[in-house]
């Protein structure tokens, strides 16, 4: 607004008053944490408030056209702009990383929990004290130093997928049950319990349960790595190597099935159990009649699923307060408006994070992994903290000795998955 001279006198000045209250006026906020009543985009009156172009990157190339979409539905109903950057892929972090480094933003971008968001913790706003927080499902806000930085774009979970009927989760609470469960499907011709060779699926995911139900996940997976504390001697992990004897045992073995024939088997009755996740159904909708659930692998008495984020929406804290502004209207309003909570569970196809989606349409296997997250009956997927690269290269080959070798134990397996853990540290 262009100064005025004295002498234009109080006409000019009057005019000067109201051209000032038209333009609204910009605010300088430096938290940009008060965004109140108007953090939707809608004014007081119900007209847009006009807020800055931000842009927002994510790795799916999965949602890159419903995102689109989204942006574009957002432009509207509040007028305001999201630049949509293109999905990068396996090629995310690298520019991510690039472009934070030469302050290239984005203002809203993605991070996987654990040891990915970690690494870009010193980009985080504080959200803590944002609106559409409040209603994040128990335990599945991104958090960094006590401070919610992240709200999840969705859950994923796995455990026990069954077929129901041929189980039922009353007989399968503890190891003495699963054993005879498996004993008895033998019996009667039955693969009990189905794990497959490759690396996540035989070893990554099951093997996360123990870990999880440490007292402090990450401390413990910390003293693994430092060597002050070994799998061999925790009681968790040596009933854990008892359920993969009494698989290796009573089951056929993983060695000699692909995830393909494994999901192929429950379908068709040959297999009564798998242990696999939600995301796993796909292979499985197209079979009339099958009635599928998922429960707990009920190691240690564990009754809960292990669901966790695949990754968290993040405001980048070297954007403009007016920029942190936009970005906090604009996950309010994915979050909290219809066309949001709608594009979310229909058309990126997520499993809501969030208390107050509903998602009626949701697969049984992401149904099972919904309930449990509204009410916190859930784990966290330790193995996120995993040393990178473990999984593949040194767990999943002691795994495969151990059901490859009739003789071996498990008490030599879980020696050799402290070793194979010592060697991927180093």
């Amino acid at each position: 607004m262009r100064k005025t001279r004295k002498a234009l006198g109080l006409l000019v000045m009057a005019a000067l008053i109201i051209s000032l209250v038209a333009c609204g006026g910009k605010t300088s906020n430096n938290s940009a944490a008060n965004t109140g009543s108007n953090s939707s985009g809608k004014g007081d009156a119900g007209t847009s408030e006009k807020l800055p172009k931000i842009s927002l990157f994510q790795s799916k190339v999965e949602i890159a056209e419903a995102l689109e979409g989204l942006a574009n539905k957002y432009k509207e109903e509040t007028g305001n702009e999201i630049e949509v950057w293109g999905s990068a892929g396996d090629a995310y972090i690298t520019q991510l990383q690039a472009k934070l480094a030469a302050k290239e933003g984005p203002t809203i971008f993605t991070v996987a929990s654990g040891a990915e968001a970690e690494k870009f913790k010193s980009y985080y706003y504080d959200m803590s004290n944002e609106s559409y927080v409040k209603n994040i499902a128990p335990n599945m806000a991104l958090e960094s130093d006590g401070k919610v930085v992240g709200v999840p774009v969705g859950v994923e979970g796995f455990g026990l997928v069954y077929n129901k009927s041929l189980v039922d989760p009353k007989d399968v609470t503890d190891l003495d049950s699963f054993t005879k469960t498996l004993q008895n499907l033998k019996a009667e011709g039955i693969n009990g319990l189905s794990l497959s060779q490759e690396a996540y699926f035989l070893i990554g995911h099951i093997l996360n349960t123990p870990f999880a139900l440490q007292a402090d996940p990450q401390d413990f997976i910390d003293k693994l790595n430092k060597g002050e504390v070994k799998m061999a001697d925790t009681k968790e992990f040596q009933e854990f190597a008892k359920f993969m004897e009494a698989i290796k045992e009573y089951s056929v073995n993983p060695m000699e099935v692909t995830y393909d024939t494994q999901m192929g088997d429950l379908a068709t009755g040959k297999t009564a159990m798998v242990h696999q996740g939600n995301w796993s159904y796909g292979m499985l909708a197209d079979y009339d009649g099958l009635d599928v659930g998922m429960m707990a692998l009920p190691i240690a008495g564990n009754k809960k699923l292990s669901v966790d984020i695949p990754s968290g929406w993040v405001i980048n804290n070297g954007a403009s307060a007016d920029e942190i502004k936009a970005a906090n209207a604009f996950l309010d309003w994915m979050y909290n408006s219809e066309t949001g909570k709608n594009t979310i569970v229909n058309e990126f196809k997520f499993i809501p994070a969030m208390t107050n989606i509903d998602a009626d349409s949701l697969d049984p296997l992401s149904q099972a992994v919904f309930e449990a997250t509204k009410s916190g009956n859930t784990i966290p997927w330790a193995m996120n903290y995993f040393p990178q690269g473990s999984i593949v290269n040194d767990l999943a080959p002691a795994t495969s000795e151990f059901f490859l070798d009739p003789n071996q134990t498990s008490e030599q397996f879980l020696q050799n998955l402290d070793a194979a853990w010592a060697k991927a540290v180093k």
